[in-house]
């Protein structure tokens, strides 16, 4: 008969000292602080400046038909903008430990399981194909288009990984992650058609969407993306125990009574649902996911009950400091965020890389 699901009581000692090592109790605060602090300074920079006197009149204002200039731009653009970096980097921060929890690899993210590629072909598919037949959709609607379809995409992805890894090797996340590589080079290929067959307009608009933006930000957005974190959030606390019992090996996880196999099939969909999102409304945001995990891991030890809420912390502070930068170095324009993500996170994923090899030497 199997064992409890907890994992105390079934480990060594030592085992249970290292797994659930939290380190630095305070961390979660500072973070926050961070985060808060970085959120203040963000809405204050841009195009258009911003003064005491803008967020005053926020305060007593009545209906948004009565702001003007500064203060139209805090209500309407930035502060919705400030909030969607957060709650899209909590998201892929989240994605990121919940995918390098589930691998036991601090060189894992949801990139690997073929999500994000096929989120993409999808939205290819979209610019290029549905752009293109002319369907009679009402106007109000068409916004909604490329997100629905990107999110569709990243649906069918985790259904075609979870089914096809079953069929392949069964409970296995070697499997998995084998997988997960074929469907991403299907999903490129999908996408580089997309590319080949688009005209000039359409492959400027799959690029700029390739290179991640958080230009479609609004209330609506960032409220869609908080009901879904909360009820995500609920779901990850439900499985922390079994994600801390999963990082000895799948075999003393199921020693313990963990289901390995439904525990990775409820990892894979909340990832998809989540990464999902993300690039639905942002594009493709590359290294978020990878890095403040791998962070936070690092600063505060591997216990998943730590790790999951400071990734989300770090995820947002990230992003939102990629994005305030993309928004201000080329003013007017606006430079991709996924740019300076990709600039962040290359040479600290070679770093990984390195110290990957040390600890083989």
């Amino acid at each position: 008969m199997k064992a409890s699901v907890t994992v105390s009581g079934e480990l060594p000692p030592s085992l249970q000292a290292k797994l659930l090592q939290s380190g630095r109790p305070g961390l979660l605060l500072v973070l926050g602080i961070s985060l808060l602090a970085a959120l203040l300074l963000s809405v204050q920079f841009g195009a258009v400046p911003v003064a005491l006197q803008d967020w005053l009149t926020l305060l007593d204002f009545s209906d948004d038909q009565t702001l003007t200039g500064s203060s139209y731009v805090l209500w309407n653009i930035r502060l919705p903008r400030a909030l969607f970096a957060v709650l899209v980097g909590a998201a892929l921060g989240m994605s990121g430990a919940l995918t390098q929890g589930l691998f036991r690899n601090p060189l894992a993210d949801p990139n690997l399981l073929g999500i994000t590629a096929g989120a993409a072909a999808a939205a290819g598919l979209s610019i290029v194909v549905l752009s293109g037949m002319h369907l009679p959709i009402p106007m109000s609607w068409r916004m909604w288009i490329l997100p629905v379809t990107a999110f569709s995409g990243a649906l069918l992805v985790c259904f075609a990984l979870d089914r096809v890894a079953r069929w392949i090797s069964p409970g296995s996340i070697v499997g998995l992650l084998l997988t997960g590589i074929a469907l991403n080079a299907l999903s490129a290929a999908v996408l580089g058609l997309c590319t080949y067959l688009a005209t000039d307009e359409q492959l400027r608009n799959l690029s700029f969407w390739t290179l991640g933006s958080l230009a479609g930000a609004s209330w609506l957005a960032a409220s869609l993306l908080l009901m879904l974190l909360l009820p995500a959030w609920w779901w990850v606390r439900r499985m922390i125990s079994a994600m801390n019992a999963l990082a000895l090996g799948e075999a003393a996880a199921a020693h313990v009574g963990i289901d390995v196999r439904r525990l990775r099939s409820q990892v894979i969909v909340l990832v998809a649902v989540l990464t999902g999102f993300a690039v639905a409304w942002c594009g493709m945001i590359g290294f978020i996911s990878l890095v403040a995990p791998h962070l936070v891991r690092t600063m505060g030890g591997p216990d998943q009950r730590q790790v999951i809420p400071r990734s989300m912390l770090m995820g947002g502070f990230l992003l939102l400091l990629a994005d305030t930068v993309a928004r201000c170095i080329a003013i007017p324009a606006e430079v991709p965020v996924g740019i300076f993500t990709a600039l962040l996170g290359s040479p600290f994923f070679l770093i990984l890389l390195r110290n990957a090899r040390s600890r083989l030497a």
